[in-house]
């Protein structure tokens, strides 16, 4: 079965760091880009980070610039995405998804496989 799992999430207090991770089993991530996305309850889904196959490419909403850092690590089949300074307005539901071919990155249907999600909640 193909499937992406998140992990990671939490309750963090603001300015705090979580280090979420999406792991794939059933295949290799070796072919696909990889998005970040965030759903925050009564809003859409919206793109947080973004990187390419090869890990030299990597794009980020102008919401998150220098506080997340997304990396990725073939060999352990798995894509980080470092998130520190947190606010509250990053509180939301953190999705990862996986794409063979991605045109335009903040598009959810250039995705092909979708992770369940993890909570992530920055309160004090």
């Amino acid at each position: 079965q193909l499937q992406l799992v998140e992990s990671g999430g939490g309750l963090v207090q603001p300015g705090g760091s979580l280090r979420l991770s999406c792991a794939a089993s059933g295949f290799t991530l070796d072919y696909y880009a990889i998005g970040w996305f965030r759903q925050a309850p009564g809003k859409e889904r919206e793109g947080v980070s973004y990187i390419s196959v090869s890990g030299g490419s990597t794009n980020y909403a102008d919401s998150v610039k220098g506080r997340f850092t997304i990396s990725r690590d073939n060999a352990k089949n798995t894509v980080y995405l470092q998130m520190n300074s947190l606010k509250p307005e990053d509180t939301a539901v953190y999705y990862c998804a996986a794409s063979a071919l991605v045109r335009s990155w903040l598009d959810v249907d250039e995705y092909d496989y979708w992770g369940q999600g993890t909570q992530v909640t920055v309160s004090s």
